[in-house]
């Protein structure tokens, strides 16, 4: 049986290549991007069998990656291996199209035994994780049912991209650049975007942006 060909998205060096180094021995590795953008176009050049994803990516984030990769490459299996444990993230990245999601504290040996489980067709979720979320869920149900609205926003994915380049610090010209957009184009989501949010400083588009999880401290 062939070995299953894997894709990976961490944009720190020395993790990267930490991590190259481990998946070497037990798959075949076709390469190691460091941002969003570069991941989409990875797996729509490579096809792999599984991507191996740090949600934190500059440029475009994984999570809107993975909803990218899974427009066109459906068959593409999607692991998150990050340092966010909070529940809400595990949520977004299966509901993005994850099939598993490990911790960077967890052993090397997991994120092997995760890539394998994934391949085959099955969902990873790292133990500590699973056990918090099944901990939450136990303490909800034994509380009395109350009524709660949802005071999110929901966001364009091209209003979600450009977030996150503005939070990073990007001008209007550089996002009009990476995203190949006009300039006014991108004036004009950034406009539209400060409206919907209710902001007025890119100050506090940024905090908006590390507060979403959009993009990391």
């Amino acid at each position: 049986m062939d070995k299953p060909r894997v894709l990976l998205a961490e944009d720190h060096v020395l993790v990267s290549e930490g991590l190259t180094k481990l998946l070497e021995k037990d798959f075949t590795l076709i390469g190691c991007v460091a941002d969003g953008h570069a991941l989409v176009q990875a797996v729509r050049e490579h096809t792999p069998d599984v991507a191996v994803i740090d949600i934190s990516l500059p440029l475009l984030n994984g999570l809107q990656a993975a909803r990218q990769i899974k427009k066109y490459e459906p068959h593409t299996k999607l692991i998150f291996l990050t340092m966010h444990g909070e529940e809400s993230y595990v949520r977004d990245a299966f509901q993005a199209g994850g099939s598993g999601y490990i911790l960077k504290q967890s052993s090397t040996n997991e994120l092997v035994f995760a890539i394998k489980e994934v391949f085959l067709g099955h969902t990873y979720i790292s133990p500590s994780i699973a056990q918090t979320i099944v901990d939450r869920a136990w303490m909800v149900s034994s509380k009395p049912v109350e009524k709660s609205e949802s005071g999110a926003i929901k966001l364009t994915q091209r209003q979600i991209e450009i977030l996150q380049l503005v939070a990073e610090g990007k001008s209007n010209k550089e996002v009009a650049i990476i995203l190949n957009l006009a300039v006014k184009t991108v004036e004009f989501h950034k406009t539209r975007l400060m409206q919907t949010l209710g902001l007025k400083t890119t100050s506090e588009l940024t905090k908006y942006a590390i507060s979403q999880g959009i993009i990391s401290t």
